[in-house]
């Protein structure tokens, strides 16, 4: 996230100062991600969390019988498009430690990933990607929690 700092003056009837105030520039949401030959990885940012039970949405547990947890937004977070196939994926949230989740669906079916009893932010990695087009949630434990996030994927 980039910082910029903003001077404000103040003035009083004798007294002036100034403050240093911090300005977040609003970092852009990249909503999706396509992978071929020449880019083998990339990053998306996003906000995850919600109401929303993302197993009622997509699946009670991945290809792997792995148990999908976590709650988000209905509406998938980000699109990963695959050109062609990829033996091994890595799929990385960075959100400041958080209880994360991830929730992927699309060619050969549904892949669930939560930290565990660790509490700390997701990342899943598995092989045999068949090229097309998947649908990712980013998820938070508890619902309604909010977490500002920085997904990385990486193929090989």
């Amino acid at each position: 996230m980039i910082r910029y700092t903003q001077q404000i003056a103040i003035w009083g009837m004798s007294l002036s100062m100034v403050i240093s105030v911090p300005a977040i520039a609003q970092a852009e949401t990249f909503k999706s991600l396509t992978l071929d030959s020449k880019t083998t990885s990339g990053m998306m940012m996003g906000s995850a969390g919600g109401a929303t039970s993302l197993p009622a949405i997509v699946s009670n547990s991945d290809r792997e019988n792995q148990k999908c947890i976590g709650f988000g937004d209905p509406t998938p977070d980000h699109t990963l498009t695959l050109k062609q196939p990829v033996s091994s994926l890595s799929i990385r949230v960075d959100s400041g430690g958080g209880d994360t989740t991830l929730v992927i669906s699309g060619p050969g079916g549904v892949r669930c990933a939560d930290s565990g009893e660790t509490g700390k932010d997701v990342r899943l990695q598995q092989g045999e990607w068949q090229p097309g087009t998947y649908q990712i949630w980013v998820g938070t434990v508890t619902p309604n929690v909010n977490r500002d996030y920085r997904l990385t994927v990486r193929g090989n």
